[in-house]
């Protein structure tokens, strides 16, 4: 495969074809963006998971000097069980309509595709700033591994002008997202039948009690934010993924766990909302269920943390990516990127920018135009014009 020349659509078919739902490992992937890039002559560094199932990886393009840009995507990509496709999720087709369906062609393996597919380009052109590749895993079940590889970069890549965040934008300029945090309550009850509802503890009616807490907490939250604000809805905001627990419709539930969170505005403390329900949970919720029986408990553990992105220290990114995207927006959206943890992390002015449409993301179907690709392309091209320039 040495110095193999590969177009962004076939770089992007040939990425698709890895299934890297985040439940599998990555490393198909990452050891196949690793043979490329040797073949060109680009070393690249892995940041292991813990248990050596999964892995990042970093690559330099260009002279290892202060300035470049970090190009940085996620590899891992959401499940399409029981989702009606019409095609096979794990081979990219191009229809008449114009768009290229597949699972990861919007989020977001096109965005390092058509920079993977352009490294000749970039290592013919006489770079003067570097490009960096920046390739985590897990980014779709909390950003687990960004942290990791952002710390790596940290202390072995010189100092970045920038960072792009290639998460699906439309090419549009993103400075700010909220953050995430996701957390898992267990509440354990005491069994009994159901009709001696004084001798046992429902799980799953606490449960509910607690899904009531947190919506009169939304509702608070909806009365103090205005919707001047520049997020939509303007602001934090609760869901309730999962619940599950019970074992009979005759039996008081003894256990019953939710998959709950929320998404914080990127100026304020990311736990303090969490830390108010926890609070709840034990002072108020726990000494009522202990109240029907001692044997009651209420345990919680944080799934995941995904610092929010805030604008402040952005400008040069801003204005770099405006100029290599051609858009005049820029503006800030509700879901959560890597941004605000390479932005903590290396302390680089970053921006979120990149090719699809976030509405496509994690959907049956998922598909990116054509147009989009190319749009990308020219990004990539006036980018690397720029990387030539003293």
């Amino acid at each position: 495969m040495a110095g193999e020349i590969v177009d962004p659509v076939e770089m992007l078919r040939r990425l698709v074809a890895f299934d890297t739902t985040s439940r599998n490992s990555n490393l198909a992937l990452i050891d196949y963006v690793r043979d490329y890039l040797a073949g060109h002559g680009v070393e690249s560094k892995l940041v292991p998971s813990e248990d050596g199932k999964k892995a990042n990886m970093f690559a330099t393009v260009g002279l290892n000097v202060e300035g470049g840009v970090v190009l940085s995507g996620h590899t891992d990509v959401v499940p399409v069980d029981g989702q009606p496709w019409d095609t096979d999720p794990w081979t990219l087709t191009l229809k008449s309509d114009g768009k290229y369906y597949g699972r990861g062609t919007c989020d977001m393996k096109a965005f390092y595709a058509i920079a993977l597919a352009m490294v000749p380009q970039f290592l013919k052109a006489g770079l003067r700033k570097p490009i960096h590749f920046a390739l985590s895993y897990d980014e779709e079940v909390g950003c687990i591994g960004a942290h990791s590889l952002a710390a790596a970069m940290a202390r072995e890549v010189p100092r970045p002008r920038a960072i792009i965040i290639g998460e699906p934008t439309m090419m549009t300029v993103v400075h700010a997202h909220k953050g995430v945090q996701v957390y898992v309550t267990k509440f354990t009850g005491f069994e009994a039948h159901s009709s001696m509802t004084h001798l046992g503890v429902s799980a799953i009616h606490f449960a509910g009690e607690f899904v009531h807490y947190l919506n009169t907490v939304q509702d608070e939250l909806d009365r103090q934010f205005p919707p001047t604000s520049e997020f939509t809805p303007p602001a934090p905001t609760f869901n309730v993924g999962t619940i599950v627990g019970g074992t009979a419709g005759n039996i008081l539930a003894r256990e019953c766990e939710v998959l709950w969170g929320y998404r914080e505005l990127p100026d304020r403390p990311l736990a303090a909302l969490g830390d108010r329900a926890l609070q709840w949970l034990k002072e108020d919720l726990l000494p009522r269920m202990k109240a029907k029986h001692p044997a009651a408990a209420i345990d919680t553990e944080v799934r995941s943390s995904t610092v929010g992105f805030s604008p402040q220290g952005n400008e040069d990114a801003k204005a770099l990516a405006a100029n290599w995207s051609g858009s005049n927006t820029v503006g800030s959206v509700v879901y959560g990127t890597e941004a605000g943890i390479f932005r903590k992390t290396l302390g680089v002015p970053t921006v979120v920018c990149g090719p699809g449409d976030i509405a496509q993301a994690h959907q049956p179907n998922e598909f990116i135009l054509a147009s989009q690709i190319t749009a990308c392309e020219g990004f990539m091209q006036r980018m690397m014009e720029w990387c030539r320039r003293d």
